[in-house]
């Protein structure tokens, strides 16, 4: 599926689709990230937020008092009921709206689209076993009613667009795309279009998830049960294959082995650059293009380990407007598994061969690998490293593995450099791969 429009004939340059607000609430090293200068002071240095308790895991720690700083006006009635999945999306919207320059309040925002990805359930067991669980014969009229108010904000994926929509008072496109990792992406790619055509000019896209680190770490105490067993029937020479939870994630690094997750939401806002021209916006660069594709593959967990469709992805995603010797900089999707390492390398050794000087970097390891913030936190940290010259380094990647066909900028110190277009990946296993083609506030 090609999201991409108006590579040729004449453009109309006020429909380009810009980026006028990133924000945040993710893990941070003392108190959550928030902004875009909270989030760069973890990416550039490649500083990793994940906490080990049995397991490594990215934690947000948002307070009742942070969250009520930033929506001081929520009604209690249905605010007592949010998970955490709402509380991270309604807190990154409002700092990405406070970053834009606008306001979420008053129907400001009536006009606009507002697209959730959401990967992960495990915000709503929780609410779901509570009324699965209640007896109508013991239960009072009032706590009914509660778990009703609650049942119907909480258990379904769309529970965060829900509440969104709620508190902007919008009466434009609202829903939401659950493809696992590659959620927001696609919701990029849908906003973009929607701008594009004229159908809104503004749309806040989230994306938001939850691991419940409980489960990861009974999941890590059954695959060490398994271990043994594993071990006694493994062929000599076959590779290890069970994760452990327990070790840090090293996209990129020799060492890698496992995966770890986080948690928390990211939220860009997108506009016409029309409308943010308008009112005197700051761009932080454009969504020039965006591409999906799927393998193919019958295995539901399954990927390709030769990256074609990723480099069908690029190559609808560039068109015939674009090069890829343009683009010297690729924002990677690699959460420590060594098979996406494997069709990353395969994909760029294809597209711009076995010698290029291309960099390619994945800050996974600074908050955890949390889903579907994954595509809105890649186009923000990308245009951030576009913004200010600067690419930020691969997190806990210290022994690149050998032979890759790019650069992950090891260590802990960005890499300098002055560039107009990069790419930003984003995968689900299994299922849908997403390149963005992102521009400078200028680029053509």
């Amino acid at each position: 599926m090609n999201q991409q429009s108006g590579n040729s004939g004449e453009r109309n340059k006020s429909r380009d689709v810009v980026v006028t607000g990133v924000g945040f609430c993710l893990p941070g090293r003392t108190e959550p990230v928030f902004t875009a200068d909270d989030l760069w002071a973890v990416i550039a240095n490649g500083q990793s937020c994940l906490k080990r308790d049995e397991v490594y895991y990215g934690s947000v720690e948002l307070t009742q008092e942070m969250f009520d700083e930033r929506l001081p006006d929520v009604p209690p009635f249905f605010s007592r009921h949010y998970t955490s999945a709402h509380r991270f999306g309604l807190v990154s919207m409002a700092e990405a709206t406070t970053d834009a320059g606008l306001t979420f309040y008053g129907g400001a925002l009536s006009e606009a689209a507002i697209l959730v990805g959401r990967g992960g359930i495990d915000a709503n067991i929780e609410s779901y076993l509570s009324v699965l669980s209640a007896d109508p014969d013991k239960t009072s009229a009032p706590d009914a009613l509660e778990l009703f108010v609650a049942a119907e904000q909480a258990l379904t994926p769309s529970d965060v667009a829900l509440v969104q929509a709620a508190l902007t008072q919008s009466n434009g496109p609202c829903y939401t795309v659950s493809c696992g990792c590659a959620s927001s992406a696609v919701q990029i790619g849908n906003a973009r279009r929607m701008i594009a055509q004229g159908e809104v000019d503004v749309a806040v896209v989230t994306g938001v998830d939850i691991f419940n680190v409980h489960l990861i770490q009974n999941i890590q105490r059954l695959l060490s049960g398994a271990q043994q067993t594993y071990d006694d029937l493994r062929t000599t020479g076959m590779p290890e294959l069970l994760p452990s939870f327990s070790s840090l994630m090293r996209p990129y690094d020799r060492r890698a082995d496992c995966i770890n997750h986080g948690e928390g939401a990211a939220t860009v806002i997108l506009e016409s650059r029309e409308h943010a021209a308008r009112r005197g916006a700051h761009m932080y660069g454009q969504v020039l293009a965006t591409a999906l594709t799927r393998d193919g593959l019958a295995n539901p967990l399954a990927a390709d380990e030769t990256g074609a469709e990723l480099v069908a992805a690029v190559r609808r995603c560039l068109g015939d407007r674009w090069r890829i010797d343009d683009v010297p900089y690729v924002h990677g999707g690699s959460d420590g598994n060594v098979l996406v390492t494997a069709f990353e390398a395969a994909a760029i050794r294809e597209l711009y061969g076995p010698d290029s000087d291309v960099l390619m970097t994945s800050q996974e390891g600074c908050f955890g690998h949390n889903g579907a913030p994954a595509g809105c936190l890649g186009v923000a940290m990308t245009l951030l490293m576009m913004e200010r010259g600067q690419v930020c380094p691969t997190a806990n990647c210290e022994q690149p593995v050998d032979g890759l066909p790019f650069d992950p900028v090891p260590g802990v110190r960005p890499r300098p450099l002055d560039f107009d277009y990069a790419l930003s990946f984003n995968y689900q296993l299994g299922g849908v791969k997403s390149a963005i083609l992102l521009g400078s506030p200028e680029a053509v």
